[in-house]
């Protein structure tokens, strides 16, 4: 087994080997991203930096924390994986798309008094993704109300993804108890 530090600057364990798109929904599509044991790491690690504040500009804030605030080696190295190994994949569906890296991806915390919900809400990006990060909680799914859909039968390490902006507003239903933590990706959108 590989420690922390291995695992997070090494990118050691992280990949879940398995490849395949699945449709969800409409438009909502689910890719093998990374293992439990990688999530657990990642967790710890938002846990240690112990930034989980909202930002005062957000207009939807949550408890998050970037991956580039726990390591920018890990946000460019999840970056590049991402670029090569999951976008590939998300072409085979959405042939039009292109790649211009993370805009963002943030751990973000679901907890008792602290953050339990998000409110209905669109991101900015090309193309958003959730990865679970954990399990042992109640509540707290992603909910996508046109679509008619929750992230309750995704696994941890396995990336929703779905497109930005319009057709997909979503919110994170109530915590009902435990901690959740999930890693939000915001892929960015082209230069004009």
């Amino acid at each position: 087994m590989f420690d922390d530090l291995q695992q997070l600057f090494g990118y050691q364990g992280a990949i879940d080997e398995r490849s395949g798109v699945t449709i969800a929904g409409p438009d909502l599509l689910v890719v093998p991203c990374w293992t439990a044991e990688f999530c657990a790491t990642l967790v710890r690690a938002a846990d240690a930096i112990g930034a989980f504040e909202p930002h005062p500009d957000d207009p939807v804030p949550g408890h998050e924390v970037s991956l580039a605030v726990i390591s920018p080696r890990l946000f460019e190295t999840v970056q590049e994986d991402f670029g090569t190994r999951i976008w590939p994949q998300l072409q085979s569906v959405w042939p039009y798309v292109d790649y211009y890296g993370l805009r963002d991806a943030f751990v973000i915390r679901y907890a008792p008094h602290e953050q339990e919900s998000l409110r209905i809400h669109h991101d900015v990006a090309q193309i958003s993704g959730s990865i679970k990060l954990n399990d042992g909680y109640s509540g707290a799914d992603l909910v996508f109300p046109r679509q008619q859909f929750d992230n309750s039968g995704v696994g941890v390490g396995e990336m929703l993804v779905w497109p930005s902006l319009v057709t997909h507003p979503h919110e994170t239903a109530q915590l009902d108890g435990g901690i959740k933590y999930a890693l939000t990706v915001w892929f960015e959108l082209p230069s004009f």
